[in-house]
């Protein structure tokens, strides 16, 4: 993780409809560490981008689908026990997409995130986006927030009631207007974000040092992503290479010359300077 990001190279994109352009950031090493605070960031944009890209062909194959924003959580754990509190809510996930009342969701991406309490224990809980048909949000498949917590306290045989948050992805309209597709692209892309976010706050990281590095023992080889139906290879977890994190904001514009502005972090100024020794010509 110290050497993720060290040296940054950029090239010059000129924006075809404007002439406007801009430096892009071109080459880089990732260090690809689950917690790196850089990496979360590339590849949560990463994945964002691979949703919005698949989206057109879901919205033209499945055009009544509606969304879903749940979150799923427990009581706080000690951080020693993380590690089994995380296998019991991936065995509680599977029983629950297996309710009756789950079966009519057409694709699911779910995402773990670890937070800190303040006393030192570790919040673990599920967010999830589910694409749903309208008889979910209104009909006769139509689930109530309260039935969402019973079936998440059978599904992870609790003694106590946990805390269940489920909200349909909505579009903020003003009052008079008319719905559209881009408010819609909008309140999506929120949720998607939401979806896709750290894993693990830096800040969490870095206040105690004994509760990250249990973190990482606990969560070793454990999966925080997971997909199903139709969105099960929308974000191709599996790959993921320097070139895609470099590339995670979106593909450079225009032409490229293959010139190349080096910037390199220095850590005794805590940011980046220009590195002229680590340019590379046009071609």
């Amino acid at each position: 993780m110290a050497d993720c990001g060290g040296v940054l190279r950029f090239g010059w994109s000129t924006a075809p409809e404007t002439g406007e352009t801009a430096l892009r950031l071109r080459e880089a090493h990732f260090c690809r560490v689950r917690h790196c605070p850089v990496c979360q960031w590339r590849r949560s944009l990463m994945w964002q981008a691979r949703f919005h890209q698949s989206l057109p062909k879901i919205v033209q194959e499945h055009p009544k689908a509606r969304w879903v924003f749940l979150t799923l959580t427990v009581r706080n754990c000690s951080i020693g026990e993380l590690g089994e509190m995380l296998t019991a809510m991936n065995a509680g996930w599977q029983r629950l997409i297996k309710r009756k009342e789950f079966r009519p969701v057409s694709g699911w991406v779910r995402t773990t995130e670890v937070t800190r309490g303040a006393d030192g224990s570790a919040h673990p809980h599920f967010h999830a986006l589910l694409m749903v048909p309208p008889s979910m949000l209104a009909g006769s498949n139509y689930v109530k927030q309260a039935r969402w917590v019973e079936l998440w306290t059978d599904c992870m045989r609790l003694d106590y009631v946990p805390v269940v948050d489920v909200r349909a992805v909505k579009a903020t309209i003003p009052e008079g207007a008319k719905p559209s597709l881009d408010a819609m692209g909008f309140a999506l892309q929120r949720a998607v974000a939401e979806t896709l976010k750290y894993s693990v706050k830096p800040g969490d990281m870095t206040d105690d040092p004994y509760w990250f590095l249990e973190l990482t023992r606990q969560a070793h080889k454990r999966r925080f992503v997971a997909t199903g139906g139709v969105l099960k290879n929308v974000l191709r977890v599996d790959e993921e290479t320097d070139a895609d994190l470099v590339m995670a904001d979106g593909s450079a514009e225009g032409e490229d010359d293959g010139s190349r502005l080096a910037f390199n972090w220095r850590e005794t100024e805590r940011r980046y300077r220009r590195a002229p020794n680590g340019d590379k010509p046009a071609r």
